[in-house]
């Protein structure tokens, strides 16, 4: 009973902040995001009774199983095959890990596709990324291809990811320049919970279904400007809720905002370029793909930018045949 998955981490356009249920991670608002080819999570889970307890690895490093999400999440797995079985999982993210490039969503994602497969449940796309999220609201984004939408459901049954278009749909690419690799010192779990303490978020939850229909709209219409122009506001928006939140959450660095004040900068200059940013430091870069080469090579001349990743528009999560153990 061994399966493996690899599930892509994801960049949301229109970001989900705030749980109206902390148990099944319901989002008080939907969301729009696109999968990333080169933030990738592979995951094998096996279910043997030779094991007598849940090892997790993660990195290779193994995990506490004292209060592991991981595990909790394999009750779930367990408790629809209705089994007992204990599992090994081996884990690897082929990107920084806690900093804010959504690891959580690649991994849940991965641990739901491969852990459900090696107990041979048979579930649909739409089941797994309702399992998905009740591990971490993001990773139900991360099943599904391409661009997708998080569904605002008020229960578990309607909230859930679903493709608005494939992976080949838009030539653009996210290219994410890493800042620094440190973990970030608040969870995006943890952060959540402050959503509320900001006066502002009624005034973001009012807004937030008109915003998304304008993102559709500018995807569906192909217009790059009015799209971006979107993602970049809407990423400010969020780090305004943070900020004001009670107590703040500062996760940008002063390399996060040099960089999005030289995007400003590159703009009027030509390049067309967006930032976005979820909760953490590191920046994503909105371009087309023609101007990839270009804007690559003036951000590694940021001397706070430690790498950068090219992505691309990805296929969901997905069972592979090569095991990691």
């Amino acid at each position: 009973m061994k399966a493996t998955a690899i599930a892509p981490s994801n960049i949301a356009f229109i970001k989900y902040w705030g749980r109206k249920d902390e148990i099944l991670r319901l989002p008080e608002n939907g969301s729009i995001s696109m999968n990333l080819s080169n933030l990738t999570t592979t995951t094998t889970v096996e279910f043997d009774k030779k094991y007598k307890e849940d090892k997790i690895i993660i990195n290779n490093q193994e995990e506490e199983n004292s209060g592991s999400r991981a595990i909790r999440h394999l009750d779930r797995v367990r408790s629809l095959a209705k089994i007992n079985l204990k599992a090994k999982v081996v884990t690897n993210n082929n990107f920084p890990t806690g900093t804010g490039l959504s690891s959580s969503a690649s991994g849940f994602a991965a641990l739901t596709v491969a852990g459900s497969a090696a107990v041979g449940l048979k579930l649909s796309e739409k089941e797994l990324s309702i399992l998905a999220r009740q591990g971490s609201g993001s990773a139900c984004r991360s099943i599904p291809d391409g661009f997708v939408e998080w569904l605002d459901g008020n229960t578990d049954e309607t909230s859930y990811g679903v493709s608005l278009y494939p992976e080949s749909y838009w030539d653009i690419a996210d290219v994410v320049a890493v800042v620094s690799k440190n973990k970030k010192e608040v969870s995006t779990t943890e952060g959540q919970k402050l959503a509320n303490s900001s006066p502002f978020f009624p005034v973001r939850l009012g807004k937030i279904k008109e915003k998304i229909n304008l993102i559709k709209k500018y995807m569906a219409e192909k217009d790059f400007a009015k799209f971006g122009e979107l993602v970049e506001t809407e990423a400010l928006e969020l780090h305004a809720i943070m900020l004001t939140s009670t107590p703040s959450l500062i996760y940008l660095l002063p390399g996060s905002l040099r960089i999005m004040h030289m995007v400003k900068k590159w703009r009027l200059e030509g390049l067309q370029v967006y930032f976005t940013v979820n909760t953490g430091q590191d920046i994503h870069l909105i371009c087309r793909k023609k101007d990839i080469e270009k804007l690559v090579e003036k951000v590694e001349k940021i001397s706070e930018v430690q790498k950068t990743i090219i992505n691309f528009p990805s296929q969901g999560a997905r069972l592979i045949s090569s095991n990691l153990f």
